[in-house]
């Protein structure tokens, strides 16, 4: 499964949902993305599972 998908998520700092892209390329992905709300730099840790559903955890920068 390739391709793009969009995924929303929560601000570990501000709280506002945000979406975010993730690359159906990869399984399992590590990246840092500044929230489009706050501007702080989130952690976001993305995989998927074994029935093929995405799963993000979102942390501070300073918390990685």
């Amino acid at each position: 499964m390739n391709g793009e998908s969009l995924v929303r998520v929560a601000c570990p700092y501000c709280g506002e949902r945000i979406s975010i892209a993730i690359d159906g390329g990869a399984d399992a992905q590590r990246y840092i993305e500044d929230c489009e709300v706050c501007c702080r730099p989130i952690v976001f840790e993305v995989w998927r599972d074994a029935a093929g559903d995405w799963g993000v955890a979102a942390s501070r920068e300073d918390d990685a």
